[in-house]
């Protein structure tokens, strides 16, 4: 008998999917949103920032011991003559020693309408430095940073310092208007999502490199479908219908293609890749010489093992959603993330986000919402447990059965809240589900509480030569992740 197995003693075990599953009963996965934190970092009126944005994380600086920050500023231009005004916008650095208060430093790098005092740090009249990353795995420490540029195709530079940079004479990443880039510690690559278009219209492709060189040619990994289509409607509906959201100022009958606008991705727990895409939900198409459409930005979670394959988590079910006017808030229209979500101290995730009230030109909207288009986008935080993207979940009681796996007498841990219940776990042989003698749900201490890392204990040390499994039985119980350990010293 072949039996498909895990290896939770080198991967930690999440429930985004069925990988680690062999079957579950009485329970329901749920997809969990992150808490919201506000904004981190507005606009600076003083200097008539009309709207943030970002397309890189935070980065954590180890000898300067603290954040840094690199974004962009968005400024109206006043017109000139019968011309309209225009944007134009600015690189820009913040630094923070918690990643939660952010100060912005004047530099003194490049004037600015007359001044120095500002905190811009790249070139205003260079390429728009779009992506940034502090390698700390760089052995040469001129080549410390390393950068994406430009609004289009993407041309790499390096950096001591994020500021002073050397562009490469190599060939640029092709790539449309969005993107995000990371360094992928599970493989050793440097990985570019670039944006290009399908008969799905916006959607995602892979550039990958060893040496930030050479990169390969985009490859399609993701894009929208038929049931995206269904769900745009749905989700316009939602938002017009309801008197608490700012309605797209432009609504019409055509039924418009769903798209993703971007995706940002996050390796985690050594085995998996989590996709953070945008749903573009286009609602109404502005004429031209606009040429562009009102709609939504909302963010939704992909799984994926190898980067070429992605699965949707929770059917689709929205991770960061726009939010509820209130007069004062942002992210009304447009949610995105700016980079790759940070686990901060091994105990909660951090997404750091882009929020913008409005998508759509200035003059579609009603009168009363002018002023806000002087203060349109900010930067914002959620949080999120560790692990806490999705739990499967018994509201009275039942069942999870992993698949099989070996055991050699390591640790149970679990990610789990039984803060109203009780959860326990037995060790089954795996072809035969019986409990192993002294392992089963009777002789084990149940675990009781809220655990980031609890750890089963039963009356004997689990151990066995044949492929095991594990059941849990879930009573008013969350349960987001699995792993074994050698050490309890690792907890």
């Amino acid at each position: 008998m072949v039996l498909s197995s895990i290896n939770p003693v080198q991967h930690k075990q999440l429930f985004l999917d069925d990988n680690a599953i062999a079957g579950m009963e009485g329970v329901k996965r749920t997809l969990h949103q992150p808490e919201k934190q506000g904004t981190v970092i507005k606009p600076d009126r003083s200097q008539e920032q009309v709207s943030l944005q970002s397309r890189s994380a935070p980065q954590w600086n180890l000898e300067k011991n603290i954040w840094e920050w690199w974004y962009w500023g968005h400024y109206t231009v006043p017109p000139h003559g019968p011309h309209h005004s225009t944007e134009t916008r600015a690189n820009l650095y913040a630094t923070s020693t918690d990643g939660l208060h952010w100060e912005r430093p004047s530099l003194h790098r490049y004037e600015w309408r007359g001044t120095t005092s500002n905190n811009i740090a790249h070139d205003p009249n260079a390429k728009t430095l779009y992506h940034i990353i502090r390698d700390a795995n760089e052995q040469n420490p001129q080549r410390r940073y390393k950068a994406l540029f430009d609004t289009s195709d993407r041309a790499l530079g390096v950096s001591p310092d994020g500021f002073d940079w050397t562009m490469l004479n190599v060939p640029p990443i092709p790539s449309q208007d969005e993107s995000h880039f990371i360094y992928d510690e599970l493989t050793g690559q440097y990985l570019a999502f670039v944006k290009h278009g399908t008969e799905w219209g916006r959607s995602v492709w892979l550039s990958t490199s060893t040496d930030f060189v050479n990169f390969t040619e985009p490859e399609l990994i993701f894009h929208s479908d038929e049931l995206d289509q269904e769900n745009r409607k749905q989700r316009i509906e939602k938002v017009v219908q309801s008197p608490a959201h700012l309605s797209p100022p432009l609504v019409d009958d055509t039924d418009h293609l769903a798209q993703v606008y971007q995706m940002a991705v996050m390796p985690y727990a050594e085995n998996l890749y989590i996709g953070f895409p945008v749903l573009f939900n286009p609602a109404g198409a502005i004429p031209p010489p606009q040429r562009n459409f009102t709609g939504l930005n909302q963010v939704e979670l992909t799984v994926s093992r190898d980067l070429q394959n992605w699965e949707r988590v929770a059917d689709r079910a929205l991770f960061i959603e726009v939010d509820e006017w209130d007069g004062i808030n942002y992210g009304t229209a447009q949610n995105l993330l700016c980079g790759r979500p940070i686990v901060h101290e091994d105990s909660e995730i951090r997404f750091y986000y882009n929020a913008l009230r409005f998508r759509g030109h200035k003059e579609l909207h009603p009168a009363e919402y002018a002023e806000f288009f002087n203060d349109v986008g900010a930067l914002c935080l959620a949080k999120l447990r560790l692990d806490g993207f999705v739990s499967l979940d018994a509201d009275t009681e039942g069942t999870v059965t992993t698949k099989p796996f070996t055991l050699t007498g390591e640790h149970l841990i679990v990610n789990a809240d039984a803060t109203h219940g009780e959860l326990r776990a037995e060790i089954l042989d795996a072809e035969t589900l019986a409990p192993l003698p002294g392992l089963s749900a009777e002789d084990c201490t149940p675990l009781q509480g809220d655990h980031l890392r609890g750890q089963f204990r039963w009356s004997t040390q689990p151990k066995s030569e044949k492929p095991v499994c594990i059941r849990f039985t879930l009573k008013r119980t969350k349960l987001y992740a699995f792993s074994l350990m050698a050490d309890e010293s690792q907890l």
